[in-house]
């Protein structure tokens, strides 16, 4: 990971890939106010993720958040191995 940005985003995007998750949820959990850390919407413009239209509408990985996610997986496995 090259930085907390990254590590935070593999961490929320690892979460949306690991159950069904409602824009409602998601917006609940990672959306924030603070500039420095705009994770949700980071993700969003960088085209990582999907939500179906309306609160109840269900988040999803795009392929390059998939990507995102394997290669941040690598990532850490070969800081964990070098450690």
């Amino acid at each position: 990971m090259n930085n907390s940005h990254d590590a935070l985003t593999l961490q929320m995007l690892e979460w949306i890939a690991q159950g069904t998750h409602s824009y409602a949820e998601v917006i609940d959990v990672w959306k924030s106010s603070c500039p420095r850390l705009s994770i949700w919407e980071d993700a969003c413009a960088d085209g990582m993720v999907n939500a179906a239209p309306g609160m109840a509408g269900i988040v999803s990985l795009t392929e390059k958040g998939r990507n995102f996610v394997s290669r941040g997986r690598s990532g850490i496995a070969l800081d964990a191995q070098a450690s």
